[in-house]
Order: C-alpha cells, then sequence, then structure tokens
C-alpha cells in the first residue's frame, strides 16, 4: 500500500500568535542576538567556525573559571555532557558515590549503572543539602573512585551550600569529581580550579540564554590526561572526548557539528562576557529574591528553605487541594505564561535564569501565579502585585 503525505500545518498555524513566556526550569527566553545567531547556518570546517570554537572556549574559561584549554560544545543536551563526564571516568571494576539530591542528581546514578561501574547513593535529609560531614563519613567507611554532585538541583530548588568543602574533601581522598552546574552556571559563583572540580558539566537553555541541544563540558587538564591514557575503550563514539578534542583543540574533523547551536552559543557566551559574571550574578540573585519575598507576602510557602534555596530554580509548595497539572495549564491558557510542575514533590517550579531574570517577567509570573490561586479558591494578599 502506497503511503500519502499527511495534511500539514505550517509552523506559525500551530505556534500561538504571542510567544509564551517561559518561565519555568527551562528552556527559557533567548536574546534577539542569539536568536540571530542561531538562523545562521556555515561550515562546521574552515576558518570561520575555527574562531568561534576558540572563542567559546576562550569565554568558557571564563564562565567556569578554570585555565584549562580542554571545553567540548557536545551536539546534545545537557544530559549528553553528564554521559560523556560519567563514561569518561566510570567503567566496571570502578566505584562511584553519587550525592542523590533529586531527579537530575539521580541521572548520575542511572548512566553510572549503564557502564557497568559500582553504584553508591547517598541521600540528605529532607529539604536538605548536602553536608560535608556526611561526605566525609561516606569516604571514610568506602573507597571511592568518582564523586557526582550538583550544584543545584533543579528539580527541587535546593543548592549544596557545601559544594567547596565537599569537591575538597575528595580531592584529598584521591576521589575524582564530577559536577552538574546545568541550572547554576552564570547565575552564581562557581569556580573550577580554585575549587579542585575535575569535570563540570553545564546546557545552554537555562542560565546561559542560549538554545536547547547544545550543552558545554569542561575537563581539568589532570582529569583528560586520565581520559587520554585510559586503556579501557570508550562506550561512545560522538561523546569520547578525545575525539571532541580533535575538534575543539585542533580543529579537525568529528562529525558534523551543530553550526547553529554552536553560534548561538557564541552569542550567549558573549553577552554574558559582556555583562560581566559579577553583574549577572548580582541580577539574578535580586531579580530572584523579588519574586521569593514577593511570592511569600502574597501569603504562599516556598519549599526550600532560605539558607539553601536556589536562586535559578524556585520551587514553590502547592496549598491543600491543588492540582499542580490544572494550576500550570490554567496560567498557560489565560496568562501565557509557562511554569514547571515537579518530580513527585507536590511543588511548582519557577525559573530566574538568564533572560527570566527582568522585572517586567518577574511581575508577569507573579500575576499569572497568584490570580491562578485565587481562581482556584486558594486566598492569597494579592494588593503586593500593585508595590511591584
Amino acid at each position: 500500500m502506497k503511503i500519502s503525505p499527511p495534511v500539514t500545518k505550517k509552523l506559525s498555524d500551530i505556534l500561538p500568535t504571542e510567544p509564551t513566556l517561559l518561565m519555568g526550569a527551562g528552556p527559557v527566553p533567548i536574546p534577539e542576538e542569539v536568536a540571530k545567531a542561531n538562523s545562521l547556518v556555515i561550515s562546521h570546517l574552515g576558518e570561520p567556525m575555527n574562531t568561534i570554537v576558540k572563542k567559546i572556549q576562550e569565554m568558557g574559561q571564563y564562565l567556569f573559571q578554570t585555565k584549562s584549554s580542554k571545553i567540548f560544545g557536545i551536539s546534545g543536551p545537557s544530559s549528553s555532557a553528564m554521559e560523556m563526564a560519567v563514561t569518561s571516568f566510570l567503567y566496571p571494576g570502578r566505584k562511584v558515590l553519587i550525592l542523590n539530591l533529586g531527579t537530575f542528581s539521580n541521572r548520575f546514578a542511572e548512566l553510572a549503572r549503564g557502564v557497568g561501574a559500582d553504584v553508591v547513593e547517598l541521600f540528605p535529609a529532607p529539604a536538605s543539602p548536602f553536608r560535608a560531614s556526611d561526605v566525609a563519613a561516606a569516604l571514610k567507611k568506602e573507597r571511592f573512585d568518582v564523586l557526582t554532585i550538583v550544584q543545584g538541583e533543579t528539580s527541587c530548588g535546593i543548592k549544596n551550600t557545601e559544594l567547596e568543602q565537599i569537591v575538597k574533601l575528595a580531592k584529598s581522598k584521591n576521589v575524582k569529581t564530577i559536577v552538574d552546574t546545568v541550572c547554576t552556571l552564570s547565575t552564581m559563583p562557581f569556580f573550577m580550579d580554585e575549587w579542585g572540580i575535575d569535570i563540570t558539566v553545564t546546557g545552554g537553555q537555562k542560565g546561559l540564554s542560549s538554545v536547547a541541544g547544545v550543552s558545554l563540558i569542561a575537563f581539568s587538564e589532570e582529569s583528560y590526561a586520565f581520559v587520554q591514557n585510559r586503556e579501557t575503550l570508550m562506550p561512545h563514539w560522538c561523546l569520547d572526548p578525545r575525539r571532541a578534542n580533535k575538534f575543539w583543540c585542533n580543529h579537525e574533523y568529528h562529525y558534523t557539528a551543530p553550526v547553529n547551536g554552536v553560534n548561538a552559543l557564541y552569542e550567549a557566551l558573549r553577552l554574558i562576557c559582556e555583562e560581566t559574571l559579577e553583574k549577572r550574578q548580582e541580577r539574578h540573585a535580586s531579580s530572584s529574591k523579588l519574586l521569593q519575598t514577593s511570592l511569600e507576602k502574597m501569603g504562599l510557602t516556598l519549599y526550600a528553605p532560605a539558607d539553601c534555596r536556589l536562586n535559578s530554580v524556585v520551587a514553590i509548595n502547592n496549598p491543600e487541594g491543588i492540582n499542580s497539572k490544572e494550576l500550570i495549564t490554567y496560567i498557560k491558557d489565560t496568562f501565557n505564561v509557562e511554569i514547571s510542575g515537579a518530580f513527585g514533590l507536590n511543588v511548582i517550579r519557577v525559573g530566574q535564569m538568564g533572560e527570566q531574570c527582568r522585572p517586567q517577567n518577574v511581575k508577569r509570573v507573579l500575576e499569572a501565579i497568584g490570580k491562578a490561586y485565587v481562581h482556584f479558591g486558594v486566598k492569597l494578599e494579592l494588593q503586593v502585585l500593585e508595590s511591584l
């Protein structure tokens, strides 16, 4: 039987007339310069791309705060960067300590089991970050080759406040570290070299305000040397750092890079460098503080305690009787604002990353959330919105 072509609509007929304001846990709105760069198709080889790649690495050194030149872009989401990190350090016979704070911390465990590593998971107290003392006890009890940790857990809005101490503890035990900065890079202080981190991964679609589908990974020179000298075969071809190094450091062919996404990433990093990390981090802190204090003044409570609350993704406790899915759908349909649900927790999540951190966006999402809760019968102090 011959299959006929389906009747299809133009993309413009499917998308809403007015773009939805993305105020969830990612992707986030992107600047005009990034959108324009994402529309450009150039060759993945040649001098223009060589220059772009080199500059991305230089700007990456600034973002990660590292002198290492082993910074690679990956043709895939943040999870691909996590996979490159895990498969670089782990294989049968090696043991990893997973500091499991939630859904994305747990992804490290899934990836590690997939390559045959011995996985041990450590869990903190509810709604709490990891304490260095608990990690020290775990490292004393057993010998590990690798430790994984997130700077901030996107799924619950908690930051690991003792990240630096934990990484240094691991280093003192000769344990290699992988740190996830997917929702935190450029939104809060991070010092890869100073803290002694071996591998850091991040994504384009959150704090960097770039497009989804292109991520970044940074290896310390020492950790890259480990990968280069390992005798065990890598389980992936595309995600082999040694092959990636050919393109990103030697300007040789690896595979056809996502040139649109690389161009977009270049512009996103350029804008961060232009703003400077200090000013950008202050913008994120002040914008998130405005969001958090306004939510609390309206009468809502936040999931994470203030001392470990993530600025970039804020989790809001749902009042009793509220269905998250219905609430989120109502907010999108009524106000054309999109926020996120959660993974097993009775919370909704609001992003404060990159272009989300603008006064007009904060005001709009607060109004949408406040009026939506009132619509579903929650009594709130909406006059708070008048002072914004």
